[in-house]
């Protein structure tokens, strides 16, 4: 069995308020916690009105302070956002909080649009010294050097464990190039999966870590029956279609015919471009994951979904638990 983990982006569903996210954030990694998941990651995106995970150290702290054991981190944090040294401190302290549980997935994208990317106050130029960002990060969460004259306090010498994100070959060929475990973004633009991860294991040299690690994120719909799942489904495709038309918001209810609320260009898009998933009953999951493993080989699968109904959700995500647990 490999290891199993699990990316929340806290979503807001319609007729919900952001605290609603945030509660049924902190129940769903305590059910992770229990189902045996090795991580639970949270993402930084910005101007949504459908995604509560904006300040994302701060959820992750919350989150991490409501389970006991279970690995808690970013999935990632974009970057170009922020200074480094204040991502080093602030998971610097995360994991001097919660000693030995705290991942950083790191991003190029700025997880917005302009307008917002300058509310930040970190425009899109930032993206252009993401390796020299990347390099400057590890240096404040590494043991400091003799006469380092800038430290990340808490932060240096903590070794918080970074991840590399991509949707691309750019992230996979830094990552392969400075030795960092990689987490591909399948489950939302899966069009570069089988060539930036060969390309990944192919280029990898000793750095951070001495061996490739590669983890796959998967969408999980898992229910009854294949149908139900399905039905599941349709909220984060229609959540999806908003988001292409530039109106992003919160996640809809679940509709059992897509064409009443968007075009058939729309859904063949949506569908491609959420591509890589397990719908479906348990038997119907266990045949797509086993397909997915056996395909890319995984060092790790991360799985997420965006469901409307919290009970849904939460039997989604135990079913693909006790799927894992089964491969």
């Amino acid at each position: 069995m490999i290891p199993y983990s699990l990316l929340d982006l806290s979503p807001i569903p319609a007729g919900a308020t952001p605290a609603d996210a945030l509660g049924n954030t902190v129940s769903l990694a305590r059910h992770a916690e229990a189902l045996g998941y090795h991580r639970y990651w949270l993402a930084e995106h910005h101007n949504s009105t459908g995604i509560a995970s904006a300040a994302t150290a701060v959820v992750i702290g919350h989150v991490a302070g409501q389970t006991r054991t279970i690995r808690v981190g970013a999935g990632g944090i974009m970057l170009p956002n922020h200074a480094p040294l204040q991502v080093a401190e602030a998971f610097g302290t995360l994991e001097t909080l919660y000693p030995g549980r705290i991942d950083l997935g790191v991003g190029r994208a700025p997880g917005t649009d302009q307008l917002t990317a300058q509310a930040l106050r970190r425009g899109v130029l930032n993206a252009d010294r993401f390796p020299e960002d990347v390099v400057e990060l590890l240096g404040y969460l590494k043991p400091a050097e003799p006469g380092q004259p800038v430290q990340a306090v808490p932060g240096q010498g903590t070794n918080v464990p970074v991840w590399m994100l991509g949707s691309s070959l750019f992230g996979a060929q830094l990552a392969a190039y400075l030795g960092l475990p990689y987490a591909f973004a399948s489950h939302f633009a899966p069009d570069a999966l089988d060539e930036a991860v060969s390309l990944y294991r192919e280029r990898f040299r000793p750095g951070v870590i001495q061996a490739p690690r590669f983890m796959l994120a998967v969408n999980l719909f898992a229910a009854a029956t294949d149908a139900e799942a399905h039905l599941l489904r349709s909220s984060m495709l229609q959540n999806f279609i908003n988001l292409r038309r530039g109106a992003p918001g919160p996640l809809p209810a679940p509709v059992a015919d897509l064409t009443t609320v968007a075009s058939a260009g729309e859904i063949a898009m949506a569908d491609r471009a959420l591509r890589v998933v397990a719908a479906g009953s348990p038997q119907t999951v266990r045949d797509r994951l086993a397909g997915y493993i056996g395909t890319y080989q995984p060092d790790e699968i991360i799985l997420t979904g965006h469901i409307y109904d919290h009970a849904a959700r939460l039997r989604s995500f135990e079913i693909g638990a006790e799927v894992m647990r089964g491969l």
